[in-house]
C-alpha cells in the first residue's frame, strides 16, 4: 500500500493549479477561483474532492466535453428567486456564481434562491456554505450527480450520492457546516483506494450482482451502499428533486458520469441563503450560535471519544494543521500532478517529505 510522504504548500498548490487550468483553456478568474476551491478541500481533509480530481477535469476539458469559458445566464423568476444556465461550465464557476446570487438576493430580502442546470461537478459542497458563511449567511446547497446508489430495496442503480451541505455562522465559536452524502461514504474515498492499491471496509460498497464487498476496483463498477438503508435513500432522491427536477437539470439517473461517459453531465445545483438577522438581530444569533456551540462542547464524552465536537470541526482544525505542516499527498497522486505538470509544460509542484514547518 501506498503511504502518505509528500508534503506541499497550499499556496503552491494553488498557483500549481491554477497554471495548468490557464493552459487548458479557463480564462485566468475561472481557472484561479476553481484551483482555490480544490485547494480548500485538500486543505480541509476532503482529499476526494480536491487536487486528486485535477487529472479527470483536464481531460474533460481537453475533449471538449466541458465548457472552458461558460457565457453564465440568469433568468429572474422572482425578486428573491433567479435561475442560473451554467452553459456546460466547470461545476465549480457555475456553482461560486449561484450561491453569490443567492446572497446578493437574501442581502436585500432575507432570502435568496438560486436553481441551476447545465451545470457539472462542483467538488466539495461545503466550498459554498463557507462562502455564505463569510457573507454571515445561513445556507443550504443541493446538488445530483451520475446514478451510483439503488434506491433502497432496489439492486440497480438509479440514484447519485449527491451531498447535502448546510451552515451557519457564530460569532467567537466554530460555525455550522455540514457536508454529508447519503451513502456511507464518498465515492472518491473508493477512487482514492483504488488509485493506491487499497482495500476498502465492508459495508462501503457493493458488487455489481449487490453483494458487499472490500476490492476497491470492484465497488468501483458496483454500487455505493446507502447511509441507513432508507433515510440514506430518501435524502438522494431530495437532492434529485431540489437539484434536477426542479432546476430542469438532468435527474433519475440521467446525470451524465464524468469518468464513463463522453457527454455533457448537466447537473443541477440549488443553494438557498438565508439573512439571520431577517428573524433576529445578526449578533443575538450569532451569540445564540456560540452557546449552542458551547452546550454541545459541554456534553460528557461517550466511551472511546476524547471530546465532542460540533458539525465541521474536525475539517476546520485539520485546515489549521495543514496551512502550516502542506497539504499530504501520496506517491500516486504526486506522480498525476508530476505527469499533468510534463504534458501541459508548467513547472513542477514542489513536494517535501517531511512536513513543512507550522
Amino acid at each position: 500500500m501506498s503511504a502518505v510522504r509528500y508534503y506541499a504548500q497550499p499556496q503552491k498548490v494553488e498557483a500549481f493549479a491554477t497554471s495548468l487550468l490557464e493552459k487548458a483553456g479557463l480564462p485566468p478568474e475561472h481557472a484561479k477561483l476553481m484551483a482555490a476551491c480544490l485547494v480548500q478541500a485538500d486543505v480541509r481533509g476532503v482529499d476526494t474532492h480536491g487536487m486528486a480530481r485535477l487529472e479527470q477535469y483536464l481531460s474533460r476539458v481537453n475533449n471538449g466535453l466541458v465548457n472552458a469559458s461558460p457565457k453564465l445566464e440568469l433568468v429572474e423568476k422572482t425578486p428573491v428567486v433567479t435561475h442560473l444556465d451554467g452553459d456546460n461550465g466547470f461545476g465549480f464557476v457555475v456553482a461560486s456564481k449561484g450561491m453569490a446570487e443567492a446572497i446578493k438576493r437574501a442581502e436585500v430580502y432575507g432570502i435568496g434562491m438560486v436553481t441551476v442546470n447545465h451545470s457539472n461537478h462542483f467538488g466539495m459542497a461545503a466550498t459554498y456554505v463557507i462562502q455564505a458563511l463569510e457573507a454571515g449567511m445561513i445556507s443550504l446547497v443541493f446538488t445530483n450527480s451520475a446514478k451510483q446508489m439503488p434506491p433502497f430495496g432496489g439492486k440497480e442503480t438509479l440514484l447519485g450520492i449527491s451531498p447535502f451541505a448546510a451552515g451557519a455562522p457564530s460569532k467567537n465559536e466554530i460555525p455550522y457546516v455540514l457536508d454529508m452524502a447519503p451513502s456511507v461514504v464518498a465515492k472518491g474515498k473508493i477512487r482514492r483506494a483504488a488509485r493506491r492499491g487499497e482495500p476498502i471496509p465492508e459495508g462501503w460498497a457493493y458488487d455489481k450482482e449487490g453483494k458487499p464487498t472490500t476490492d476497491s476496483n470492484i465497488a468501483l463498477d458496483g454500487m455505493m451502499a446507502p447511509i441507513g438503508g432508507p433515510k440514506g435513500s430518501g435524502i438522494a432522491i431530495l437532492m434529485d428533486i431540489m437539484s434536477g427536477v426542479l432546476s430542469g437539470a438532468a435527474f433519475g439517473g440521467e446525470v451524465g458520469d464524468q469518468y464513463k461517459e463522453a457527454k455533457p453531465q448537466n447537473v443541477g445545483h440549488c443553494f438557498i441563503a438565508i439573512k439571520p438577522d431577517v428573524f433576529i438581530g445578526a449578533d443575538e444569533f450569532k451569540s445564540r450560535m456560540d452557546t449552542l456551540v458551547q452546550r454541545v462542547h459541554a456534553v460528557a464524552p461517550a466511551s472511546g471519544f476524547q471530546e465532542v465536537l460540533f458539525p465541521g470541526e474536525p475539517e476546520y482544525r485539520l485546515s489549521k494543521l495543514r496551512s502550516g505542516q502542506g497539504i499530504p499527498y501520496a506517491e500516486a497522486e504526486k506522480k498525476m500532478l508530476d505527469d499533468a505538470a510534463a504534458s501541459y509544460g508548467v513547472p513542477s509542484l514542489e513536494f517535501s517529505e517531511t512536513p513543512l514547518a507550522d
